[in-house]
């Protein structure tokens, strides 16, 4: 008697996508698991009460989230005149169109900085560099008002960088030298291989991932939109670094979770589960900065920005680094536990909450053993110069922990893995309670269960 109202009520349901019509179209959206236990499509739906329970608590965080954003709204990066040093030069585009062979000793090589600056040799070496051959390069300037003006860069054999008739350089423009010293090769231009290696990827995450692979890459440029956009612009102009962070992570999280798997309770919980987590690590990791006294300015880079915006508080950008960087690794941990709970659900719809955490969970023991021991050797991947540093002293373990450059990445690892760790048990127990939780209404629509579900899968294909 309660099953004919039933099907035209199914599809005004605003929670659950199209994409979830495959197992939402026999009469009843919460029992749907029950009758489809080859689980390879979409997660059944929740029951609606549960979906409101949900939207009650990320409706107003994603409010707030985009409130704090258009509050923070930086309007562009604020102008300053540019030192020269470091990363804070003018640069323009050029190109070599000769080369050719030299006496090093001909040209006074060892008083002649080499291509890169940083690289030119000195002691013996220089007086080496003097009797050896070296290379004259003619540059010319292939951007800005000195568009086709040339000047000579001499390339001592030593140098690291070598550089090649027809190759594309950046140079670095010195307003207040000399007019023969103006310009210098400071790199080699990169961007034809970068684009067409970022090409290639474009194309493999489309083919395997199809119209999925082709939502995660709109979601991972509306992520650097959001960190070119609003992150680094609202820091540079004096706002709370780890308030900027949080903000912008998180509607990074919002965007790219509910892009990428759709609109639904599943993709909420793992919402959830990387929310309760991103809150541990800045919890964490602002104890831990303090307690440690790491300022956060720590070398060159740091040590430049700290010289053009004082007011940046570098300690808070240091915890708003390891926020940033932590939230990519999590939407992992907690989408895959998520998906894991929902399968195993589709698979025995039988199973109670208790029964699908302790299923689910010995899956994420291995996703925590794998992803802890990347996160540690991506760090120590990127630090590994400096570690060949300490080494070369002979410091002990203790001496090389306690300094400061390597302190930063200790506690960069520790509070993100501790994040981790958490994100696991954390997603898993919410993931298991919510696919479960439309148990209660089962006897309501018990006596229409049976006969309908036959026809409800016959009426699907």
């Amino acid at each position: 008697m309660t099953s004919s109202p039933q099907p035209p009520t199914e599809p005004t349901e605003p929670s659950e996508p199209s994409a979830h019509s495959g197992h939402a179209h026999d009469g009843h959206g919460h029992s749907s698991g029950h009758s489809h236990s080859h689980g390879h499509g979409p997660a059944a739906p929740v029951s609606k009460h549960l979906r409101k329970v949900i939207a009650a608590v990320l409706i107003p965080f994603a409010v707030a989230v985009f409130v704090g954003m258009a509050v923070l709204w930086p309007g562009g990066t604020p102008e300053h005149e540019r030192t020269g040093v470091g990363f804070d030069r003018q640069t323009q585009q050029a190109k070599v169109v000769s080369l050719e062979n030299v006496d090093c000793k001909s040209v006074n090589a060892a008083q002649v900085p080499s291509s890169g600056g940083a690289s030119a040799p000195s002691g013996g070496a220089a007086r080496g560099a003097q009797t050896g051959e070296c290379k004259k390069a003619t540059v010319e300037i292939g951007s800005g008002p000195d568009k086709g003006r040339t000047f000579v860069e001499i390339v001592q054999p030593g140098a690291p960088r070598q550089l090649a008739d027809g190759q594309e350089v950046v140079v670095a423009y010195a307003p207040d030298a000399p007019r023969d010293l103006q310009y210098s090769v400071i790199d080699v231009n990169r961007k034809l291989p970068l684009a067409v290696l970022a090409g290639i990827f474009a194309l493999s995450v489309v083919l395997v991932g199809r119209m999925r692979g082709l939502f995660a890459l709109i979601a991972l440029v509306v992520s650097f939109g959001v960190l070119t956009l609003f992150i680094l612009p609202a820091i540079l102009q004096g706002s709370n670094p780890l308030v900027v962070a949080v903000v912008g992570a998180s509607a990074i999280m919002l965007i790219a979770l509910y892009m990428c798997h759709g609109l639904t309770a599943r993709t909420s919980v793992a919402v959830l589960g990387t929310l309760v987590s991103l809150l541990l690590i800045g919890l964490l990791g602002s104890v831990f900065i303090d307690w440690a006294f790491l300022s956060g300015n720590t070398d060159d880079n740091t040590g430049l920005i700290h010289g053009l915006y004082p007011d940046i508080d570098m300690s808070g950008l240091l915890l708003a680094g390891i926020i940033i960087g932590s939230l990519g690794v999590l939407d992992d941990v907690t989408v895959t536990q998520t998906s894991a709970v929902w399968e195993l659900h589709q698979a025995d719809p039988s199973m109670g909450p208790r029964s699908l955490y302790r299923a689910a969970i010995r899956i994420g023991r291995d996703h925590i053993a794998s992803v802890v021991n990347t996160l540690v050797l991506a760090y120590a991947g990127a630090a590994l110069p400096l570690l060949l540093l300490f080494s070369i002293a002979n410091s002990s373990m203790g001496s090389v922990a306690n300094s400061e450059l390597v302190a930063v990445e200790i506690v960069r690892t520790l509070v993100g893995s501790i994040g981790l760790v958490a994100s696991v048990p954390v997603t898993t127990a919410l993931a298991a309670l919510v696919v479960s939780a439309d148990r209660p209404e089962s006897p309501a629509v018990a006596p229409a269960s049976g006969p309908v579900r036959g026809r409800g899968r016959r009426r699907k294909r």
